[in-house]
């Protein structure tokens, strides 16, 4: 059954004309208006109701509203006030004018009217009324009920006498400003006011009220409710400040103190992030728990200064056993909230006592513990509480907090994960990087390694490689990327060099054969059609201290830098040579004397490389503290660490290599041009001891002198002129290295029982501590180490 509503038509003058002008409708309240009835006047032309010299024209527009002189049917000419619509084409209807006017029939409202009054008293709208003095006049029954108290007992009382709260005072102020200029004004507020159980968010539109002469006689001041909305917007805001501040870095405890920080005062009072210690044999921890459960503070945050309601400091552990809001949560996978007033909680604060004197003491009434959870792995648990705020936690709250947890719990879980293949990757760095540099007559050495700040570790890598004939190797090289592959890569490529640099390969032609394994690798890692990217950089030098002379030669890695004494440090000039890893691109090398006591920097790109600063000027900085050289490598490679690097760290990996050059006097180095007579050995080997007896080596004498008899005598019968013999002496080893232009190599191999021969390079393997053969331009080299001590030279 439809329902009939209580409209009178004829209370309305209403009249419908054409576009033509034409009167098309006539309603009774028209015939009340003007007397004269539908069948009067519907289809004559509306014109013939104006009185007066009024222009014949339509009216512009979409609505009009004026007053106009019209004809009544008894002759009389009445002012009209009329609105005007325009109604176009709809439905099979032609345009048309909708033309109405109210009638005003009866007297005025009585003050007993209650239609009067309702506008105020039963408005749902929360009104109030101030007086000149801001005093209070009149309340609606929506503000009373928001205040909490009726109307009679507050009439006359200031806002600020009535809320008695610093917000209070500041709408007071902004009434003050409306009843000062006439203009009203709207001001945002979130207070807890009388009549209410939590705060709310209020929105008081405040206007002036004047007289008839316009003056400012009040203020009127409507509140509206838009808790809800203000509470979506606080929360979507806090959820976009926990997706920007959250994980800035990948760092466990700077991302758990970053999930504290952002609830900390926008969601909760106190905030502590308890997490779990990694398992000792790896892994990760199970999603499920049971109680009790052992949880290290990691971090929190609070309202107040020094966050003093917390029992526990960053870094200390708890055993939390159950029914305490950490274990319930933990085990059972799920937020829990409790209230101090429940109950719930008094069997955990009766268990810890000064855990219970500070929530009395702080008047904590309200705690909700979240449990951190990313990936099927249970990190820990974020607890939230409040003291401060008197409104318990809800179910919106609830989700917030799971919501910005779970966010935050990923960037744990990734910090933990790249904490520990940064571990991982160190400790392969350090098992593949030289613990301690080796102690040779060529040159002293000091190094250091830093790991890449945020990147991780990388595949930088140093050595110091001994060689034959008192020679030694410098190395420095840079691999492409981070992380363990990086790391193994590095490894591949140091063992490699180690290997290359063995065989006595010149400066040029280890970078090729590395350049080759380079490509070799970058295949192995590609997939399926398609090849890897295994690119690297690497910087070989050899010095030789008897001739002072090094070679060197770059695979697209930064030059040395020379401080020879008495000089400014300065780079050195090298062909740059491609990356490794390129490709049938060929590699040069330089050779250069250097001076004793002269510092050779070695260095990967990550030192003078930065974000904030040019290469250009990272080796200035670079130069000058090289300059402040005193007498100790190690404090100068502090110091231009110190100078190049800031405190945070670098943001590239970084190796360095400082090496200052020692010289063998020429005094300790004896050389003889070998007949190819072999009758003449002999002579020669007299010639060795009577040397030997000059440098008081009088014990080594015998075995340097058949050392030196079976070398000369191979290389007379199988080597090709001219034959040189050297001996080089230094504090623990004698060398004896005889040369030929033969490039062919000898074998050592077993002799049979009855051959005459077969057994030289056997007896020097067994009679020195080390033998070997290096290739140079001119043909070859055989060399042997003998030992100085006394315990090493057979008698």
């Amino acid at each position: 059954m439809s329902r009939v509503y209580p409209f009178d038509d004829a209370a309305t003058a209403r009249a419908v004309i054409g576009e033509d002008g034409t009167l098309t409708e006539w309603n009774e309240g028209a015939r009340r208006l003007l007397g004269h009835p539908a069948d009067e006047v519907v289809g004559r032309p509306a014109a013939f109701l104006l009185a007066g010299d009024v222009a014949r024209r339509a009216p512009v527009g979409a609505r009009w509203d004026g007053t106009l002189e019209l004809r009544h049917r008894d002759g009389r000419t009445i002012p009209v006030w009329l609105l005007a619509h325009h109604n176009a084409a709809r439905d099979e209807k032609p345009a048309h004018w909708l033309v109405v006017s109210p009638l005003r029939e009866g007297g005025p409202h009585t003050p007993e009217d209650p239609l009067a009054t309702a506008a105020l008293t039963q408005s749902p709208c929360a009104i109030a009324v101030y007086d000149e003095q801001l005093r209070l006049r009149r309340v609606n029954d929506a503000m009373a009920e928001v205040i909490g108290l009726p109307e009679g007992r507050i009439r006359g009382l200031r806002i600020t006498e009535i809320g008695g709260k610093p917000e209070s005072a500041d709408l007071e102020r902004s009434m003050l400003r409306v009843l000062a200029s006439g203009r009203p004004l709207d001001v945002q507020t979130y207070m807890r006011t009388g009549g209410e159980d939590r705060a709310h968010a209020w929105l008081a539109r405040m206007a002036p009220i004047t007289d008839a002469t316009g003056r400012v006689r009040g203020v009127s001041l409507a509140a509206h409710d838009f808790t809800e909305n203000y509470l979506a917007r606080q929360r979507l805001q806090l959820v976009n400040a926990a997706s920007v501040r959250i994980g800035s870095t990948l760092d466990v405890t700077r991302t758990a103190q970053e999930l504290a920080d952002v609830c900390v005062p926008a969601l909760a009072d106190l905030v502590t992030v308890d997490l779990l210690d990694p398992p000792e044999n790896g892994g990760d921890h199970p999603v499920r728990l049971t109680a009790p459960v052992t949880l290290r503070r990691t971090a929190h945050q609070s309202v107040l200064p020094g966050v003093p309601e917390a029992v526990l400091k960053p870094g200390q552990t708890e055993v939390y056993p159950a029914r305490s809001p950490q274990a319930d949560s933990l085990t059972a996978g799920r937020t829990v909230a409790v209230s101090v007033a429940s109950g719930e909680l008094d069997q955990f604060l009766t268990s810890n006592r000064l855990r219970g004197e500070r929530v009395r003491e702080f008047g904590v009434h309200a705690s909700m513990s979240v449990p951190i959870q990313a990936r099927g792995t249970t990190l820990g648990v974020a607890v939230f509480r409040r003291h401060r705020r008197l409104d318990p936690f809800g179910p919106d709250d609830m989700l917030l907090a799971e919501e910005i947890t779970a966010r935050a719990a990923v960037c744990i879980d990734n910090a933990r994960r790249y904490s520990r293949e940064r571990e991982t990757a160190l400790a392969l760095q350090r098992s593949l990087l030289p613990r301690t540099l080796p102690s040779t007559a060529a040159l002293q050495a000091a190094s250091r390694y830093l790991p890449a700040a945020r990147a991780g570790v990388g595949g930088d890598w140093f050595d110091v490689i001994p060689l034959s004939g008192l020679r030694v190797a410098m190395v420095v090289g840079d691999v492409v990327g981070h992380g363990v592959q990086a790391s193994a890569t590095m490894g591949r490529l140091r063992t490699a060099v180690r290997t290359l640099a063995d065989i006595d390969l010149a400066p040029d032609e280890l970078l090729t054969h590395l350049d080759d394994l380079v490509l070799r690798l970058s295949a192995e890692q590609g997939g399926e059609g398609s090849p890897g990217e295994v690119g690297a950089t690497c910087l070989y030098a050899v010095y030789d201290p008897v001739t002072r002379r090094c070679t060197l030669a770059r695979a697209g890695h930064p030059p040395p830098v020379l401080l020879r004494p008495g000089h400014r440090p300065h780079q050195l000039d090298l062909p740059a040579g491609p990356p490794l890893g390129l490709g049938g691109l060929p590699f040069e090398s330089a050779e250069v004397t250097l001076d004793e006591g002269t510092v050779l920097a070695l260095f990967t790109d990550g030192l003078i490389t930065s974000r904030h600063r040019d290469p250009d000027t990272g080796r200035r900085l670079l130069h000058e503290a090289l300059a402040a050289y005193s007498d100790s490598l190690d404090e100068t490679c502090d110091r231009i660490l110190h100078a190049l690097l800031p405190s945070g760290g670098a943001a590239d990996d970084v190796a360095l290599l400082l090496a200052r050059t020692r010289g063998l006097p020429a005094e300790r180095v004896a050389s003889w041009d070998i007949p190819a007579d072999p009758a003449l050995v002999a002579p020669i080997r007299k010639q060795v001891v009577e040397r030997l007896d000059m440098w008081n080596l009088s014990m080594a004498a015998f075995t340097a002198e058949l050392v030196v008899s079976e070398l000369v005598t191979n290389a007379i019968r199988y080597g090709a002129h001219p034959i040189r013999l050297r001996l080089i002496h230094d504090a623990t080893t004698l060398i004896c290295e005889v040369s030929d232009a033969s490039h062919t190599a000898p074998h050592l191999r077993r002799a049979k029982t009855w051959d005459e021969g077969g057994r030289g390079l056997l007896l020097v393997a067994q009679l020195t501590q080390r033998w070997g053969t290096r290739h140079t331009a001119e043909g070859k080299t055989i060399w042997a180490e003998l030992s100085l001590h006394e315990d090493d030279v057979l008698p």
